[in-house]
This record gives structure tokens, C-alpha cells and sequence, in this order.
């Protein structure tokens, strides 16, 4: 939820926030009026609902003779409370929507534009070249015995899929990775819930204008997430956190769920862009002097990973009208895919600052020389640190002539030393077998 103060005092920069968003600067207009038209109402109720209260104790202390006409106009101020409150609830829940379509206010240099207009900060590794024809990460995963979408489709439909064998250790192996990765940087590791809440989802900006993409079970009103995200914000809802010792930091394992509406089409082969997988997502609670630098921490251990995966990335700064409506600035981090010679996304790394904790109302008491200082809202940020779509970059990129796959060394440790994946049936003395 947008700073009210801002708004009211700082129109202006919430009016530049929104064109660059490439929403419409009467959004801005709108929001304030129905702010003020709340307030008008919501004034006029308590001004009645105290003239109800005197006028109550004038007919409680009236002589017996005087209360007949007195208890009729009761009657009818009290009619005119009912009417107020109505006018007021009307207000607010006009003010409500009105204030939804305000998304955060991009952070001061964020490009303008669409999807294509985002600016490149930089590039790392290299990028692979091969003596012989590369194949696809698909091709890979069933020469090694490691993805199965045939049966994936079979038992669920289009776009869900089996790891099977060296498929479900990597993935393993590349979240526990992971996870160690965020041990040694003080995350405190969740396995969260999949399944939460509406005023949760809604809270952290996930059914606005991207709410086809959720799945939604009606018989319990309750969503499915699509990223750990959704649980970690609302884990200290409604909550005084303590950040004198520092920023607090977790780590959600789980689940997740998209239904990729629009995206028909779309990077259909293999599992790039799929119903189900699953994600170490980051998210870390901090004052909003300090998040702009856990920001760029958060991209400094994304890369650390990407780099000692051996995979060539890009990190790019993402422009304002591709931004979802709780982040102020979002990095994304694209690795190489050779056989489509282009960067793929990877990860996302978003800074909400407190648009999200105003929803959730996740505040902090902040150190003050004066005891008890009042208290404001956190803010938060969120960031890839593993997901299943890795494994396509790591078996493009490290694939050989004969199909098989070399492990990272990083890697390695987690699937029992294991350097080199090899196809299916594969022996010695036949390089285009197959085995793992």
C-alpha cells in the first residue's frame, strides 16, 4: 500500500512513479479524491455518533414528561448515524480500490518503459562454445534418464513434468546448494506453507493485474502460491518485529504454483516455463534506510552461485513498467542458454521497500535516546537463490559431445562425488550409450 503522507503531501512523485509504470496519471487524481471524500465521510459519522452519544445522556437525565419527544428524535439521529456509517464504509471501500491501483513508487533511477527497455548493468563468465551440435536441455534430461514430460503430461496435463533419477538428485543437490549458501549469510531456513490466505496473497501483490496466473481453490478460499514470497511476507503479519540486532532474514523452501495464463505458446518444450516447481526464495525484513544496500546483497549471493555453477550471465536492471506492482526495484539475473543463444531469466531480486509491510502491517520499533520511539514500517525484499529452471542452463552448458553432462565441482559433494552425468546405457566403450 502506497505512504499516505506521500501521497497527500508528494503527489507528484507518486504521478511520475505511475506514468513511468505506464499507468495513467489520473490514478493519482483519483486516489486522492476518494481519500478525501473518505475522510470528509468518515469525519461526518463521528460528528453525528458523538452528537448521538450527548443527546443520549440529555434523554437518560430528562424529566418523564419530556422523554416521549426526546426518544423520537433518538430515533431519528440515530437513523442519521446509520446512514452516516453507511456513507462512511461506501467511502472507505471506494478509497480501498482507488488506493489499489497505486503501485509502489519506483526507486530514483529505475529505467522507464516496457520489458525490452531494461538496462544491462553487466555481464559475467563466458559463453560456451561448442565443436559439436549442441542439444537442448530436453534432449539432455532424456538421454540422461532425468526429465520425463510425456508422463508428466499423462498424469497432470500440458507443462507439468517427472525429475526422475539424476534428474530429482540434481535438483536436490542444487537447492541444498542453496541453502547452504544462505546458512553461511545468517538465513534462518522455513519450509513454508503452499496453500495460504487471501488477505496474504493479496497483501503482498499477487491479485492485481497478475491474478489469472494464481490458482485459486474455492471450496476453501485459499491460494496456491508461486513463490515462497507470498508465505515469508506474512509470516510476521500484523507483527512488532525486533531489527536492533539487524535485518531478519529467511529462507522459504517450497512448492510452487502458476498457471501461466498468456503464455500460451510460450516456451512449451521442456521446463522453462511450467505448472509446479520448486524454489529457495529469500526474504529478508529491514529498515528502509538500509534496503537498497540488502538489495544489492541479495544479487552479490545470487551471482556467488551462478559463478561457481560455471553458468555466463547478465544482470539487468528491470524497467519500470515490467516491475509488479509491490517492488520499487527488481534486478533480474539471466544465464546463457546455447541452444536458444539468448539469456534466460534465473532469478529475480525485488526491493518493495514498505509497500508490502503496510499492507501486512509489519512494523519495527526503531533505537531512539527517548525509550519507546514510534514505531514504522519495515520493508521487504525478495530474491531467487535456486529453482528448478536452473537445471536447464547447467545441463546445456556443461553438456559434451557424447551427451553426457559434467558436474560442477560445487556440486558435486551433494551427488556423491559424482563428476560426470552420462546417458542411460552408457559403458566405456560406447560414448553415444546412455546412462547416469
Amino acid at each position: 500500500m502506497i505512504d499516505l503522507a506521500l501521497l497527500r503531501d508528494n503527489p507528484e512523485i507518486v504521478r511520475r512513479s505511475q506514468v513511468a509504470r505506464g499507468n495513467a496519471a489520473s490514478t493519482v487524481d483519483d486516489a486522492l479524491e476518494a481519500d478525501r471524500s473518505r475522510r470528509a465521510a468518515l469525519a461526518a459519522f463521528e460528528e453525528l455518533r458523538a452528537e448521538q452519544n450527548v443527546f443520549g445522556k440529555q434523554v437518560a437525565k430528562a424529566p418523564k414528561e419530556e422523554k416521549a419527544a426526546l426518544v423520537a428524535q433518538a430515533k431519528d439521529l440515530s437513523e442519521r448515524v446509520k446512514l452516516a456509517q453507511q456513507a462512511a464504509n461506501d467511502a472507505a471501500d471506494a478509497a480501498s480500490l482507488a488506493l489499489a491501483r497505486i503501485e509502489n513508487v519506483v526507486i530514483d533511477g529505475v529505467p522507464a518503459g516496457g520489458e525490452a527497455d531494461f538496462v544491462e548493468l553487466r555481464r559475467v563468465g563466458e559463453v560456451p562454445a561448442f565443436d559439436f551440435e549442441p542439444r537442448d536441455h530436453l534432449e539432455l534430461g532424456e538421454l540422461l534418464g532425468a526429465i520425463d514430460m510425456e508422463r508428466g503430461a499423462k498424469v497432470s496435463g500440458a507443462r507439468f513434468y517427472f525429475l526422475r533419477g539424476i534428474g530429482a538428485r540434481l535438483e536436490i543437490a542444487l537447492m541444498n546448494l542453496a541453502l547452504d549458501k544462505a546458512l553461511q549469510n545468517d538465513f534462518v531456513p522455513l519450509i513454508t506453507p503452499t496453500l495460504v490466505r487471501p488477505e496474504i496473497m493479496q497483501g503482498t501483490g499477487f491479485l492485481g493485474e497478475h491474478a489469472d496466473e494464481v490458482y485459486h481453490l474455492d471450496n476453501d478460499d485459499l491460494y496456491l502460491v508461486g513463490t515462497s514470497e507470498v508465505a515469508l511476507a506474512g509470516y510476521h503479519k500484523d507483527e512488532i518485529v525486533d531489527l536492533t540486532a539487524g535485518a531478519l532474514r529467511y529462507a522459504g523452501w517450497s512448492t510452487c504454483y502458476r498457471r501461466e495464463a498468456g503464455s500460451h505458446g510460450k516456451d512449451t518444450r521442456g521446463i522453462i516455463r511450467v505448472h509446479q516447481f520448486n524454489k529457495l526464495e529469500m526474504f529478508v525484513y529491514t529498515n528502509a534506510e538500509d534496503a537498497e544496500a540488502e538489495h544489492l546483497r541479495l544479487v552479490a549471493l545470487q551471482e556467488e552461485m551462478l559463478t561457481s555453477l560455471g553458468l555466463a550471465y547478465r544482470v539487468i536492471d528491470v524497467a519500470a513498467g515490467d516491475l509488479g506492482s509491490s517492488a520499487a526495484r527488481k534486478y533480474d539475473i539471466e544465464a546463457w542458454v546455447p541452444t536458444q543463444g539468448a539469456f534466460r531469466e534465473l532469478t529475480s531480486t525485488s526491493n518493495c521497500t514498505t509497500f508490502q509491510a503496510r499492507r501486512l502491517d509489519v512494523r519495527h520499533r526503531p533505537a531512539s535516546d527517548e525509550g519507546a520511539a514510534k514505531t514504522q514500517h519495515v520493508a521487504t525484499l525478495n530474491g531467487t537463490l535456486a529453482t528448478t529452471r536452473w537445471i536447464v542452463a547447467l545441463l546445456e552448458t556443461h553438456q559434451q559431445a557424447d551427451g553426457s553432462v559434467r558436474v560442477p565441482e560445487v556440486l558435486r559433494p551433494y551427488l556423491g562425488g559424482l563428476d560426470v552425468i552420462r546417458p542411460l546405457g552408457w559403458t566405456p566403450a560406447s560414448t553415444d550409450a546412455q546412462e547416469a
